[in-house]
């Protein structure tokens, strides 16, 4: 039995952050809490606020890549776009793993402990496939691995190049790498992915965009079997709406929920053009949402409704997506920012709240629901933040909490703990370096 024990100057136990808080560690898991003591002998000691580890509920790895190349000039996410397909055409399984698992350290650093990767990009650049299928897949599975996360592959379904007034286009040029051809051949290469015991497998439905309502069964039927979440991408523009009012006569969410894909598994990624039909329809299914303040507001694509989620039971959860930045302070205040700039007013959500955004909900989310709290039974993730740097100093006793949400970002992430075992201490990566492999990893990648 593998055994460690910590001690937190200050870290959240059922709700409240509490002083003087000893944490032992048998097998990953919590084994027993003790609260206003001090610091046990041979305890590491951990100074700061400690919270639960992160969950990053929406990542593309690769987009990584275009961070400071698609921030200058004007455009949309359709030109945003164009630059992405450029990303996805040049990438090989070798370099994909070498970027994922340098992009996974950053997320480490930051705090994540869980990434749900929506994985599309599947195939060679004539889309056939490689000799193993999954070779890109496995290259994420392993990436996490070594950057010392945890990992839900929600492997994609995608098989159609749009939706027009016409039906559906036929795939073309890079979409060709993350086609399968048909739903039936996703599930069977699907079927054939096998994680490690840091790794869980669901699916994910790209897009009414690019999955039709009878395959959308299909994925939904196999998520069934599998007992697995499933994620999809749904009204991130008000085009997509649009195309899919015109074409099937409904809302992209409306079509999801005639092809019975909502239920308490599935998570609508984006959602930043809901109405009100759809938000009841994601209520009644016991349905979650995944916002991605960061990307959606580098694209220009909107705020979502958040506190009409909230109010009608909807959880929400967060995502870097496109990783402008990877830090989930940001995704969780700008929640709140955005709807406070929305409406006019403060206080829409409470710092509580956007906690278990960061971390329960988006456990739960990825189906990792025995993660996400500091408490006995539950997986060992400690996310120990600094009170003493510039952002975070000077918070009044007794308002920790709030100012680290409020206040702090990624870089006062000092020390990280997964599964019991430690991942980052001192704000550095114990594995890779994380800089100078996303630097080179980049370079070879853009200059190409």
């Amino acid at each position: 039995m593998s055994t460690a024990s910590y001690w937190c100057e200050q870290a959240l136990v059922d709700g409240a952050a509490v002083d003087g808080v000893a944490v032992a560690i048998a097998d990953g898991r919590f084994s027993d809490i003790g609260v206003g003591i001090p610091a046990p002998a041979g305890a590491t000691v951990l100074h700061g606020l400690t919270l639960p580890g992160f969950a990053n509920a929406h990542s593309h790895a690769f987009h990584r890549a275009l961070r400071s190349h698609t921030q200058a000039g004007d455009g949309s996410f359709w030109t945003w776009r164009d630059v992405m397909y450029t990303v996805a055409s040049r990438l090989e399984p070798d370099t994909y793993h070498r970027l994922a698992r340098a992009v996974f350290a950053e997320m480490a650093m930051a705090g994540i402990t869980t990434v749900g990767e929506f994985h599309y990009l599947h195939h060679q650049p004539d889309g056939r496939p490689y000799v193993d299928a999954n070779e890109f897949g496995a290259a994420l599975l392993e990436a996490a691995a070594d950057a010392g996360i945890r990992i839900t592959l929600l492997d994609t379904l995608y098989l159609h190049g749009g939706l027009g007034p016409d039906g559906y286009a036929t795939i073309d040029g890079v979409q060709r790498r993350f086609t399968d051809g048909s739903a039936d051949v996703w599930a069977a290469r699907v079927d054939e992915l096998r994680p490690g015991p840091h790794a869980l497998i669901g699916a994910a439905i790209h897009s009414v965009r690019a999955v039709d309502p009878v395959s959308m069964e299909t994925v939904r039927n196999w998520a069934t079997a599998s007992g697995a979440p499933v994620h999809a991408h749904v009204s991130e523009q008000r085009v997509e709406n649009e195309q899919c009012i015109a074409h099937h006569g409904r809302t992209p969410t409306g079509l999801l929920a005639s092809a019975g894909v909502l239920d308490t598994r599935f998570t609508a990624v984006h959602g930043t053009h809901l109405g009100s039909g759809d938000i009841t329809r994601l209520a009644a299914a016991d349905a979650g949402v995944c916002f991605c303040p960061t990307t959606e507001r580098d694209l220009g694509d909107g705020i979502g409704p958040s506190t009409e989620l909230v109010g009608a039971g909807v959880a929400l959860t967060l995502g870097t997506d496109s990783h402008a930045v990877v830090d989930m302070f940001e995704e969780a205040r700008a929640v709140e920012l955005h709807d406070r700039l929305r409406a006019e007013r403060r206080g829409r959500h409470a710092t509580s709240a956007l906690l278990a955004m960061m971390t329960v909900d988006g456990h739960e989310s990825l189906g990792w629901d025995d993660a996400g709290t500091i408490a006995v039974g539950r997986r060992a993730d400690l996310v120990t933040v600094t009170l003493d740097s510039v952002r975070t100093a000077g918070a009044a006793a007794g308002a920790e909490l709030p100012a680290v949400v409020f206040a702090a970002t990624a870089a006062d992430v000092t020390h990280v703990v997964v599964d019991g075992v430690p991942v980052v201490e001192d704000g550095r990566h114990l594995r890779i370096d994380a800089p100078n492999e996303l630097r080179a990893t980049i370079a070879q990648i853009m200059e190409r």
